[in-house]
């Protein structure tokens, strides 16, 4: 047996017990994996049928241009049947998505516009409204809007829902999604409740987005609104493809634990998935207590890992938010494994023969100079011997004639795998601020130090 085309392989994705990460919970809780989609994520189902609800509505023609604000998954399902249907694709994103998830669209020939995030949906810098324009100004253009599109959420009550029906027997007692356009929940959660209408259906929810509270109050309060890290869930406004009839209860997750949970997935389980499924965990064992034995939850699990190798798989980047604290050396544990030690600088309007004295009085080989008490550079020993070599009267001339470039500054969290592909030949040492903001100096010498302290 083969496939006619890439297209033809979407849907029909396996369910997968969890075991490790779920120990405590009483219900049996089983994975959608939705990776195994060729583009890698459940949007695949609605993109393809988007496109073709379009095509026989005449709105999308032959050699057409598809123009669509998406934070990667949609984009890459639309690029994908784009590329066997003959379409071009123009998309819009914000810049809160991660690197992988842009190049990933740039691969299949999409053109990809990144928009600032911080903005209203109605300012025409964001996402949204860029890529209104563009269908207004590209001739034969077309729109799917995935978030206002019913195409989307009936892509899920007719492939999503019943695949989940089928695969549990029908034994599925909750339906867990994170929400973002709300058309994997409120698609596949109609076809389930319609089936048996006790089957309840959650929503994962994150700080900064309106979802909860307005199914709790029915009030669109944007005091609820503001930014978040969390890919792939909340949303800003209501689109029209969330169901809050469909959905019985919105959890909401910190942006902290979603990405621990979703590194967890794949140290516990073996499943390499992203944000949405982190949060969607979290959000389950924060309501485990609401679960008996004999439930069957299903979960599903949007997209895949490797689009989120900058972010929550980079332990640094987890470290600059706070999130990550483990036992490894950190620029703040080598400065207390050091104690306090006074940074010398030296102006820039200083000669470099009174810098190399300094230098050599206090037995250090570098130091960083300054310009109106900013670091603007730095010079080493050799800085000064190769420049006395090629021209001995710069001795009495200002030492900023010769400096170079400053050592880098670096935070408090930043690890000691960085700090060290930091410090080579070009950089003895890097600068942090300490928490009262007074600058510090970290050496080759003071890491070798800390290391061999324990």
């Amino acid at each position: 047996m083969w496939y006619n085309n890439i297209l033809e392989t979407i849907g029909n994705t396996p369910l997968v017990k969890l075991n490790k990460l779920t120990k405590d919970v009483k219900a049996t809780v089983l994975a959608k994996i939705e990776t195994t989609n060729p583009g890698n994520s459940i949007k695949d189902r609605m993109a393809i049928k988007m496109i073709e609800d379009a095509e026989r509505a005449g709105l999308l023609k032959p050699g057409g241009t598809i123009i669509e604000g998406t934070s990667g998954n949609t984009g890459m399902g639309l690029a994908i049947a784009a590329v066997i249907k003959g379409y071009k694709c123009v998309f819009t994103t914000t810049d809160k998505q991660s690197k992988e998830k842009i190049d990933a669209l740039r691969a299949f020939g999409a053109e990809v516009i990144v928009c600032p995030t911080n903005v209203e949906p109605e300012d025409p810098r964001s996402y949204y409204s860029v890529s209104s324009r563009l269908e207004r100004e590209i001739p034969n253009a077309w729109k799917p809007n995935q978030y206002d599109n019913l195409s989307n959420s009936h892509a899920h009550y007719e492939q999503t829902g019943p695949e989940i029906w089928e695969q549990t027997d029908g034994k599925i007692t909750h339906l867990l999604v994170g929400v973002g356009t709300g058309g994997t929940i409120s698609g596949a959660g109609k076809y389930l409740k319609e089936k048996n209408p006790a089957v309840k259906i959650w929503g994962i929810d994150t700080y900064g987005s309106v979802f909860k509270k307005y199914k709790e109050t029915g009030v669109f309060d944007k005091s609820e609104i503001y930014p978040y890290i969390t890919e792939g869930i909340g949303e800003d406004f209501l689109p029209r493809n969330v169901d809050f009839d469909v959905i019985d209860h919105f959890e909401k997750v910190t942006d902290k634990d979603a990405a621990l949970m979703t590194r967890e997935i794949a140290r516990q389980e073996g499943i390499f998935v992203g944000n949405s499924a982190g949060a969607a965990i979290a959000g389950l064992l924060q309501l485990k207590d609401s679960l008996k034995e004999g439930d069957l939850v299903v979960v599903i699990f949007h997209d895949h890992g490797s689009r989120y190798m900058g972010k929550m798989f980079n332990e640094d980047w987890l470290r600059e938010r706070g999130f990550l604290k483990d036992k490894k050396l950190t620029a703040e544990r080598i400065l207390k494994k050091r104690g306090q030690q006074e940074i010398i600088t030296v102006d820039g309007e200083q000669s470099v023969i009174e810098t190399f004295n300094t230098m050599k009085t206090l037995n250090i080989s570098q130091i960083p100079i300054t310009q109106q008490g900013m670091v603007v550079g730095k010079v080493t020993e050799s800085d000064i011997l190769n420049a006395l070599l090629e021209n001995p009267s710069v001795k009495s001339g200002k030492v900023q004639q010769i400096m170079t470039a400053p050592f880098p500054f670096v935070d408090l969290n930043t690890s000691i795998d960085r700090l060290s592909s930091l410090i080579n030949k070009d950089n003895n040492a890097v600068l942090v601020e300490d928490e009262g903001g007074k600058l510090e100096i970290i050496t080759q010498y003071d890491i070798i130090n800390a290391i061999s302290a324990g």
